[in-house]
């Protein structure tokens, strides 16, 4: 069962009690990310996330690293486009113990000056991983194709220029403008009770900072075609189309359609790129659902000279799916697939506590299990029609990273 909190000062908790585990699952959601940047401090979400590592007023950093690897733990953290968390799991006799670590890392941290020039030099170090890295840099391009200059078309990480002018005041200024209470969601699943939120309050309570109000901009899809060369072996291709927001209601079934085309060895994609053609090794299709927007995207990685193959078994691949749709077996397998993966997920602290942490943050609501089967029963060849028709019946964005 899922309950919610909300603090005095506006913080809100979510805590799902799981009584046959022996882990909790804790993590601290902020509702910011590079969505929330400007261009001039782009990559500040990801490099304030890696500085919140870097020692605290009570712990050195080794000391926070040290803090889990003792007790068999584990603590990390991310950023997104639209978010960051901090989280960490562990036995549940150290629920408190990681709260406490947590919170340590979230209002003590100092942000000293020597730890932060040498972050300069490992994030610069990840952008270069990142670049060098082809299959994954070329999402970031879709996405830029995709949004143009809105900030949903930018880098997570930033680039090195924005990377090397960060100062301690400029993270500073942006966690006291966005790490406020209204933002922040505290998700907790695993074996505990509703005596944690006692322990949740006594440390998150005195929380009192005020920010500044942040409209955000909803983006229009600029559907451009984006080719980098570069020395490497393989071509990689994305394409994107246009998706659905986090709480559209036709979401389950451009999930059933996502799983279709894209997501798994029975996929329309696989069968076709690589079992039948032996285009490519990896071949997949994803969707990125924000507050306002989506995409859908396709990935594909092949020789350069068999790129105009590809796109062309691609292309063929989702003309066939758009104007003929599923089969009735393929939504009745899709439909299954997708509440197996789900009751699967249910089986990790981690997974629930992540789900319960973004639906609170994003659409402030939770569906029990049952609404959701409920829901991807009730999908129908009609509602598949209806989002084939959203994705599928216009212009797409395209982005290349080939051979120079």
């Amino acid at each position: 069962m899922i309950e919610t909190y909300t603090l005095r000062n506006g913080v809100r908790v979510v805590l799902e009690k799981v009584p046959h585990v022996r882990s909790v699952s804790i993590g601290i959601w902020i509702l910011t990310g590079s969505r929330n940047e400007r261009e001039e401090n782009n990559g500040v979400s990801h490099f304030l996330e890696h500085m919140f590592f870097k020692g605290t007023k009570n712990r050195t950093a080794q000391e926070i690293a040290e803090a889990f690897d003792a007790i068999g733990g584990h603590v990390n953290a991310f950023t997104a486009k639209e978010y960051t968390c901090y989280y960490a799991r562990v036995l549940d006799s150290y629920k408190r113990y990681a709260l406490e670590v947590l919170s340590d890392m979230f209002f003590n941290s100092t942000f000293p000056e020597d730890e932060l020039e040498r972050e300069k030099k490992v994030i610069t170090e990840e952008i270069k991983m990142y670049e060098d890295t082809p299959d994954d840099h070329v999402h970031h391009l879709l996405s830029k194709a995709m949004y143009g200059n809105h900030p949903l078309g930018r880098s997570i990480l930033g680039s090195e220029t924005h990377v090397i002018n960060m100062t301690r005041e400029s993270l500073l200024e942006y966690m006291n403008d966005y790490y406020i209470p209204e933002n922040i969601v505290i998700s907790v699943a695993g074996n505990v009770d509703e005596s944690f939120i006692k322990d949740i309050e006594d440390l998150f309570l005195p929380l009192e900072r005020k920010g500044k109000s942040h409209a955000t901009i909803t983006p229009s899809y600029e559907f451009d075609t984006i080719i980098y060369e570069k020395e490497i072996e393989q071509a990689h291709l994305c394409i994107g189309y246009p998706g659905l927001a986090a709480n559209d209601d036709l979401l389950v079934s451009l999930a059933i359609i996502n799983s279709t085309l894209g997501n798994g060895m029975s996929s329309r994609l696989f069968q076709e790129v690589r079992e039948k053609r032996g285009l490519a090794y990896s071949v997949f299709s994803y969707h990125n659902a924000y507050v306002d927007n989506g995409m859908l995207g396709l990935y594909a990685g092949t020789t350069n000279e068999q790129l105009p193959q590809l796109r062309k078994a691609i292309d063929e691949t989702i003309t066939k799916l758009y104007e003929e749709s599923l089969t009735e077996t393929e939504l009745t397998n899709k439909k299954e697939q997708l509440k197996g993966n789900i009751l699967l997920s249910l089986e990790n602290t981690s997974s629930r506590m992540s789900r319960n942490g973004r639906n609170e943050l994003l659409l402030q609501r939770h569906k029990s299990l049952d609404d959701i089967i409920k829901e991807i029963d009730e999908v129908d060849l009609q509602m598949i029609r209806k989002t084939l028709d959203h994705i599928f019946s216009g212009k797409r964005a395209e982005a290349v990273i080939k051979p120079a």
